[in-house]
């Protein structure tokens, strides 16, 4: 989706060119494809409980308006109310024409399932031997909710606070001024992604039309010559033409 998003072309990370120009920011990646993104472009990666932290929910000034893209995957079920704040902290990290690429759990359902909608000063405990999450109100109502779902990520275990419909997520990100939103949905067998079910797909988010700019342009040209220059030199060595009569390159 990334490659496609940038690129417009089916790649895998490893295929991606080095372009630096281009700045992405990951919300809580997984340092599986964390890393290699950081070797392809001017790419960090944030958390909300450690350092370097970022609240997508409350980015900072001197943050916003920067990035080219944002990745932000299994990550906004967890936001605490109100998840608005979240898709507009997204939208305004991103530059006039960035993209959003986002996963999350969602269903088809008429509107998004909030389990926790008043959650202010909250805790949890064990009872009877069952975990409870107490919750205390902005009004000062104490509520107490039995068996709270925990996901399990990367980054340890993380409480599911809602679980989005897909039309709330459409509502949601066209009102934080996203202009046009995507669902991947299409099969790509060659990348091994076969799609079972036809919700809580990968969802891609534009704040405007994409457009490189001269400097990632520029450096997308120099890594194919660079690499065009590669398999010339290879193709000057008797062992590798040999190899390549053979079938074996």
């Amino acid at each position: 989706m990334l490659s496609r998003e940038l690129f417009a072309a089916d790649l895998t990370l490893a295929e991606f060119p080095r372009v630096k120009s281009l700045r992405g920011l990951g919300i809580s990646d997984s340092h599986v494809y964390a890393d290699r993104l950081a070797a392809k472009f001017d790419y960090r990666n944030t958390f909300f409980d450690r350092e370097p932290r970022l609240d997508i929910a409350s980015p900072p000034e001197d943050e916003c308006g920067r990035y080219d893209f944002v990745v932000c995957s299994e990550v906004l079920e967890h936001v605490l109310p109100p998840v608005e704040n979240a898709f507009r902290g997204a939208a305004r990290l991103l530059k006039p024409n960035g993209v959003l690429v986002l996963t999350t759990p969602y269903s088809l359902e008429a509107s998004t399932a909030e389990h926790y909608p008043e959650l202010h000063e909250f805790g949890l405990a064990q009872v009877g031997g069952g975990l409870v999450l107490v919750n205390r109100t902005k009004t000062g109502e104490l509520q107490v909710f039995d068996r709270p779902v925990f996901h399990v990520g990367c980054g340890g275990p993380a409480m599911e606070v809602r679980e989005f419909s897909e039309d709330a997520l459409k509502a949601l990100l066209a009102d934080s001024g996203f202009s046009s939103v995507q669902i991947y949905s299409g099969d790509c067998p060659e990348f091994g992604i076969v799609r079972k079910e036809n919700w809580s797909l990968p969802i891609a988010a534009r704040k405007g039309e994409f457009a490189l700019g001269p400097d990632s342009a520029r450096e997308i040209l120099e890594h194919w010559r660079e690499l065009n220059r590669s398999v010339a030199r290879l193709g000057r060595k008797w062992w590798f033409r040999a190899g390549h009569k053979l079938g074996l390159v």
